[in-house]
């Protein structure tokens, strides 16, 4: 089923949650049990999501640098197929504009379609570690509603080859993401929520949401989204502070500010369990509260790590 159907179909605030493919050299067997937990609480899809290849430059004796791939992830689109049929779950896999060319995107649609894969997630993706912005690759995205068009595009029976074309129509349903406390890269929230409409005129039929933990914020940007004219379902992304370390990490990484209710509880933590109860006990609340509100459907990060999540999930659903 497509995430606006099981959206509208559903009777309360649905559950789902958001995991990432194993590194190479771990088993699939391994992800898929650390992940069987969350399988009680019935999340009607499972996000994949998928990272772009890095690469790192070795430099030989004689000079030359030679160009070295480093942490590629194994292919989402079998994941999605393992999930799907081990879990009887829709697999929701995340499309890329960076790392990919338009053909290779087409390829990936053309598998995912295969599998009977009915829902994707574009997104532009970040640059490079070793790049301090995003280029696209030649014949590539440079932005997310180009994407979505392209992927809209073969909903429609349209190919990039006419060679190709055979008026086979794909069926995706298509989500974008959503910044409360706005895009790093967007120079105010107002431009980043003008991309967000350019997105969604696309085709984009639903939004899911960068992280956050004051749940006022994420009442702003629902309310700025709407006075847009923009309609379509908007889920909230989640993802429960359990290091000492993430207190610093995540502000820095994802352009984000911890509510101070919050930091005066964390400063109080002298280990990583002490501050794990604390993320806990606050995304409880903050589900909730966002359940109260009526929220049709709340995503958790679960960087493939159960633990933090379940104990959430017990609490709310």
């Amino acid at each position: 089923m497509k995430i606006t159907e099981h959206i509208n179909q559903a009777k309360k605030t649905l559950f789902s949650f958001e995991i990432l493919p194993p590194l190479k050299g771990q088993s699939l067997n391994d992800l898929c049990v650390g992940i069987e937990p969350l399988m009680e609480f019935n999340p009607p899809f499972v996000d994949v999501t998928y990272h772009r290849e890095e690469f790192i430059y070795k430099k030989h004796p004689n000079g030359l640098l030679e160009k070295v791939s480093t942490k590629k992830r194994p292919g989402t689109v079998g994941i999605c197929a393992a999930i799907m049929n081990r879990f009887e779950v829709d697999a929701v896999p995340h499309l890329l504009c960076g790392g990919f060319t338009k053909e290779e995107t087409e390829n990936a649609l053309i598998d995912l379609n295969f599998i009977g894969v009915q829902n994707v997630l574009a997104l532009r993706g970040d640059a490079p570690k070793s790049e301090n912005k995003f280029v696209p690759e030649p014949d590539g995205h440079a932005y997310t509603k180009d994407l979505v068009s392209q992927i809209i595009g073969m909903n429609n029976g349209k190919y990039l080859h006419e060679e190709t074309e055979t008026g086979f129509h794909t069926d995706f349903c298509v989500g974008v993401a959503g910044y409360p406390e706005k895009h790093f890269e967007a120079p105010s929230l107002k431009f980043d929520l003008k991309y967000l409409k350019e997105k969604v005129d696309a085709g984009a039929e639903y939004i899911v949401t960068q992280m956050f933990f004051d749940n006022q914020k994420y009442f702003e940007f629902v309310q700025k989204v709407r006075d847009l004219g923009i309609t379509i379902p908007i889920i909230p992304g989640l993802k429960p502070i359990t290091t000492l370390g993430q207190i610093t990490m995540l502000p820095r990484t994802f352009f984000l500010d911890l509510p101070d209710a919050l930091m005066d509880d964390l400063e109080k933590c002298k280990s990583n369990a002490d501050v794990k109860q604390v993320g806990i006990e606050w995304a409880i609340q903050q589900s909730k509260e966002l359940i109260a509100a009526g929220t049709p459907c709340l995503h958790y990060y679960t960087m493939s790590k159960a633990d933090a999540t379940y104990k959430i999930a017990k609490e709310v659903f």
